[in-house]
């Protein structure tokens, strides 16, 4: 019985530690996501809503940078400078364009 209850603390403890690893938007899609060439300091998600797609980038690193959002099959989002702990996002129709992350420019 004891081992059972461990098991299921050590599940929900992983669980609320996924959950919390999660980008700060509802409906982020929680698939490994590539962060184009922008360094490993920013952080990359998308939402899918009914009819358009959002893509974001946050700058976590200690310097400004540089970056747009890039999507497949279409043109990039406009070229940015984005400060420590700032967001930028660009907004496509649903399709067939995907969510490639963020590249430095």
């Amino acid at each position: 019985m004891r081992t059972a209850l461990r098991t299921a603390a050590l599940t929900v403890t992983g669980l609320a530690v996924s959950l919390l690893a999660l980008p700060g938007q509802a409906g982020a899609s929680a698939a490994a996501i590539p962060a184009g060439n922008a360094p490993t300091c920013v952080t990359v998600w998308e939402h899918t809503g009914r009819i358009t797609k959002t893509g974001y980038a946050r700058n976590d690193c200690r310097y400004t940078l540089n970056l747009k959002i890039v999507w497949a099959r279409g043109t990039d989002g406009p070229c940015r400078t984005v400060r420590p702990g700032e967001t930028i996002s660009t907004q496509v129709p649903r399709g067939i364009r995907s969510f490639d992350g963020a590249d430095r420019c």
